[in-house]
């Protein structure tokens, strides 16, 4: 599996599947699933227990692959590129336009 470069809390859009359009917080990773604030919603029907007296139907969200997103900014999704700043960190950034504009700096590479 290649390093990704979606961590938890970025706004992702998604690009294909039934929620496309649909922008949300990443909210957790399963593999190379992860989970989308208010993405692929499913819902799950709860048995009634001692602490759920109620029986109950709740929405939850389910993971989709990670293919299926992008990274967004201003509800648009962009292509994230890899590159090392003066320092020797890795960065990643994306095009706007003609002038390349930084997403954020990655983990700090082991050379």
């Amino acid at each position: 599996m290649s390093k990704r470069k979606i961590r938890g809390g970025d706004q992702v859009v998604v690009i294909a599947g039934n929620d496309r359009g649909k922008v949300g917080k990443v909210l957790s990773f399963v593999g190379d699933r992860i989970v989308v604030e208010g993405v692929n919603i499913r819902k799950k029907h709860m048995r009634r227990t001692q602490q759920n007296q109620k029986g109950q139907i709740i929405d939850i969200e389910r993971p989709i692959h990670i293919s299926n997103v992008s990274a967004c900014i201003d509800q648009k999704p962009v292509k994230l590129r890899v590159r090392q700043n003066k320092e020797g960190e890795r960065e990643l950034f994306y095009h706007d336009g003609s002038k390349e504009v930084q997403y954020r700096s990655m983990k700090k590479s082991k050379s």
